[in-house]
């Protein structure tokens, strides 16, 4: 289990609180809450677009901030804190949130003032984390959100004397169409600080109390902190508590003190927190909570019926996921038709204007080309997050993750896992990017590992070419239905073993709180859906383009000028100009750096069945892998090929090796196929990946692990062939 401590266990000095802030500082303002408590959306309808997103450093943990001007004319830093449910962190999301609330994140100032959005129709539960913020030492205000939730159920919330039972202030608002937004930036400077407003036995409070004086002697904390970590500790931290370790002896002692004399009293210390907070948040909630004055089943629990039912809950479900896999897979090509066309006019312009060289050719082929690359995948990443986003609004999305559960389980993910492997199907890249919906890091880090597993729409050129090629008529359906199961079934296999070696732990405790079904905002919904794309393009797009810029110098240096020679020879000597041009380009690529390449890794290969062709087609496939087509094209002399293009599939059934047998056989189509199936050959890819999970390490890894898993793989279908007699 994960425990709470400062991110690396090293001793930590909690940054100044708002009573000690330097006054030339931006005063930074945190928002907390559960989640589904809709935080995101008083996030966004406090700062507008005006946000910048990155990561916390060494963690997966995204960090999103923005602006806000305060009535006082100053500009705070707004900082969105990861859904919690708890500051007693077992996932890293818990964590990363209290070590900004406790002032020991290295990036983020200890905040002025939080404000805790409050869910105000799931009022205990929530108030559950609102009242362990209280105990961090921080001014708190509470944004009671969702209040158009109550009233429409009949069951008002009076805010006033919620604020008197809490002792902070407290604004109702509606978040997701900004109603009272204005009203808690008012009282922002008015926060309070209440600390802890119930309490233990008095035993207990005996034994919390000298515990609190050894947590405070430490200085680790903040002062207002000391008394909810020594609470933390006395009930729920584990002995090798990274925080415990750094107290050394001294609050080891006094921590096992503090837990002997509970015991010694009969408590239950890992039960009697929970107990004591909870009965003191229904107590307020029913103090501030209106009598029911709707009758009858609510709306969301008559929809839930119909949504949720054993048989028709799946079967809609499904309907719904096709829905989405068809926008993002067929509905975004006329725009990425569009910007395909877009980026060959743009070359073209480029290049009548500049003429032929060396400049002419890397602004074409690979700045253009490699923008092309990156703004391509902005209609599917789009559409993905348009549909997620209304599917969350809506409350859709959770009763999704609670359905597909259950066969989600079996491979030691949640059902949140499966959105983000559905949409691989059509890109890898939307896939991974919505995987940041799972809180859970184990299972969210499988997912983005395993998701380019999932046969996406690019590697079906290449299933095309080869199946046409040379799968018999009867059988390429049948061919083609297998890449997708053999791509299913590795995605899964290689999720449980992921989850049984490298994120090994106790199965994630798969809490779903279903929230009441709400119209989407528009405005927000372009918000969301505009930020996501940003981010991808500004992380993710410079990464894409640097290696475009990579792969197109590979192929392009160095020229052979005697190739460029006999090219003009053979024109004048009257053969045809376009077929000697094909011809030109082909040399030129066997010669550059990535032909070489492909020579060099022969040996390698050629146990899969392969060739030097079949290699720099590999190589070049990694800028995106329906390349390897065109490549094919160019070393095959045929000029521009698709994958329905005859001559190529004419090349390709004709080349034979010195000794006079086919270099391409139905053997070695399958084994190419298989190796694509499994082998990570999409930059953009590993770039989205090092995005989400802030770290080189990652992205190596899946590249290493998909490579090695696609060469065993297809060495066992190609020596096993031969062995089998299938051969050419």
């Amino acid at each position: 289990m994960d425990t709470t401590s400062p991110s690396d266990g090293r001793r930590q000095t909690p940054s100044s609180s708002s009573a000690a802030a330097d006054a030339t500082r931006r005063p930074v303002v945190a928002l907390a809450g559960n989640p589904n408590s809709g935080k995101t959306s008083v996030f966004n309808a406090l700062t507008g677009l005006r946000r910048k997103v990155g990561n916390y450093p060494g963690v997966t943990v995204e960090r999103v901030e923005g602006s806000l001007e305060l009535p006082d004319g100053r500009n705070a830093r707004v900082v969105d804190l990861p859904g919690c449910y708890s500051l007693y962190p077992r996932s890293e999301d818990e964590r990363v949130a209290r070590n900004v609330l406790l002032g020991l994140d290295e990036q983020v100032p200890r905040p002025d003032c939080v404000v805790a959005v409050v869910d105000a129709s799931n009022l205990e539960r929530n108030l559950y984390f609102a009242t362990q913020l209280f105990e961090t030492g921080t001014p708190v205000v509470i944004a009671l959100n969702m209040m158009d939730v109550v009233e429409r159920r009949g069951t008002p919330v009076d805010a006033e004397r919620l604020a008197v039972e809490l002792g902070v202030p407290v604004v109702p608002i509606v978040g997701r169409t900004g109603r009272g937004i204005d009203d808690l930036v008012d009282v922002m400077t008015t926060a309070k600080t209440p600390g802890r407003l119930w309490s233990l036995s008095l035993e207990g409070e005996h034994a919390l109390d000298g515990l609190t004086q050894a947590v405070r002697a430490m200085g680790s904390v903040p002062e207002g902190a000391a008394e909810g970590e020594a609470l933390r500790l006395l009930t729920s931290a584990a002995d090798d508590d990274p925080f415990l370790v750094q107290g050394g002896e001294p609050l080891r002692r006094a921590v096992a003190d503090a837990r002997q004399a509970m015991e010694a009293a009969g408590i239950d210390r890992e039960a009697v927190e929970a107990e004591c907070r909870y009965a003191f948040c229904g107590k307020v909630a029913a103090a501030v909570r209106g009598p029911l004055v709707a009758a009858g089943p609510r709306r969301s629990e008559r929809a839930d019926r119909v949504l949720t039912h054993r048989v028709f809950g799946p079967l809609i479900f499904l309907g719904v996921m096709g829905v989405i896999f068809w926008a993002v897979y067929a509905g975004a090509a006329p725009f990425m038709d569009v910007i395909e066309e877009g980026t060959g006019w743009l070359g073209a312009r480029v290049q009548s204007l500049l003429g032929d060289g060396v400049l002419t050719d890397l602004l074409v082929d690979g700045v253009i080309a490699g923008v092309g690359n990156v703004v391509i995948f902005l209609p599917q990443i789009c559409l993905l997050f348009l549909f997620l986003t209304i599917m969350e609004d809506l409350g859709y999305l959770s009763r999704a993750a609670f359905l597909i559960d259950r066969l989600m389980r079996g491979t030691g993910l949640s059902g949140k896992s499966f959105v983000p492997l559905m949409s691989s199907f059509a890109c890898a890249i939307p896939g991974v990017m919505s995987a940041r919906t799972i809180e859970n890091r184990r299972d969210r880090m499988v997912t983005i590992l395993v998701a380019p597993l999932m046969s996406c729409s690019a590697r079906l050129p290449v299933y095309a070419l080869l199946i046409g090629a040379f799968i018999p008529l009867g059988y390429q359906g049948l061919t083609l239905l297998s890449m997708y199961l053999l791509s299913v079934s590795a995605a899964l296999l290689v999720a449980w073993i992921l989850r049984r070696t490298l994120f090994r732990g106790e199965a994630s405790t798969f809490l779903l709180e279903l929230p009441s079904y709400r119209m989407p905002v528009a405005k927000q919904v372009v918000r969301t859906v505009l930020g996501r794309a940003w981010v991808f393009i500004r992380e993710a797009g410079t990464i894409i383009l640097a290696i475009s810029i990579v792969l197109w110098f590979l192929a392009y240096f160095p020229k052979d000028d005697a190739i460029t020679e006999e090219a003009a020879q053979r024109i004048e000597a009257g053969e045809d100009e376009a077929a000697v041009a094909d011809w030109e380009a082909g040399a030129q690529l066997e010669q550059s750096y990535a032909g070489r390449l492909g020579h060099s890794i022969e040996p390698l290969i050629e146990p899969l069945g392969y060739d030097w062709k079949t290699g720099v087609g590999l190589i070049a496939s990694f800028a995106a892998r329906e390349v390897m087509v065109s490549t094919l094209g160019v070393v095959y002399s045929v000029g521009e090929a698709d994958e329905e293009s005859a001559p190529l599939r004419t090349k390709l059934r004709e080349d034979r090796r010195p000794d006079g047998s086919p270099v391409h056989t139905p053997l070695t189509a399958i084994s190419l196929m298989v190796f694509f199936v499994l082998a990570c050959q999409c930059m953009s890819t590993l770039a989205v990946v090092k995005r989400e999970t802030n770290s080189w390490r990652w992205p190596l890894f899946m590249l290493a692990y998909m490579t090695v898993l696609a060469y065993v793989a297809s060495l066992i279908v190609y020596q096993g062939g031969l062995l089998l007699g299938f051969g050419p």
